[in-house]
């Protein structure tokens, strides 16, 4: 079924503005968690994109390329991020950090393997490691919300860069 053809879905914000709000502060935490932790923010940006694929959120997959963008992200990255193993785009902390992102995203197939963990933990400490979970399980709730509701892609712009 097209988005076209699809039916009505709920408007989360408006009918459960304290759930849709706590969301909100659950996002800002795990940003600022990722923020303390020296996180860059190009890598969330990768992590977002990443779950968002496996997850097939075309909005969510809309606004984070266009927010990777912002921050001067390349369009070869972003086209690559798909078979990210197969490309020498991506570097050691990248690579560990899409390798985890995956295994809590398919949490389902196997869970988190020791060795994809291990490989976080040699190049990301413990609260950097936190960060990361935090980030990729928000925007698996994301991805889950606006799948569920049908949020249509395109209009999202980033906000402009404060010079």
């Amino acid at each position: 079924m097209s988005n076209i053809d699809a039916i009505s879905r709920v408007a989360l914000k408006k009918i459960t503005p304290d759930v849709s709000a706590a969301m909100g502060s659950l996002h800002g935490a795990a940003v600022s968690a990722s923020r303390d932790a020296k996180i860059e923010p190009e890598l969330l940006e990768l992590i977002r994109i990443r779950a968002s694929q496996l997850n097939g959120c075309a909005f969510c997959l809309d606004m984070h390329t266009k927010d990777a963008r912002a921050q001067g992200e390349t369009e070869q990255r972003i086209y690559a991020l798909n078979a990210w193993r197969e490309t020498p785009f991506f570097s050691g902390r990248e690579r560990a950090a899409l390798a985890l992102t995956e295994a809590v995203t398919l949490v389902h197939d196997g869970h988190v393997p020791d060795a994809v963990y291990a490989e976080a933990a040699a190049v990301f400490d413990e609260e950097q490691i936190a960060a990361l979970i935090w980030t990729a399980t928000v925007i698996n709730a994301y991805n889950r919300i606006a799948i569920a509701t049908r949020m249509v892609p395109g209009a999202y712009q980033p906000a402009q860069k404060k010079d």
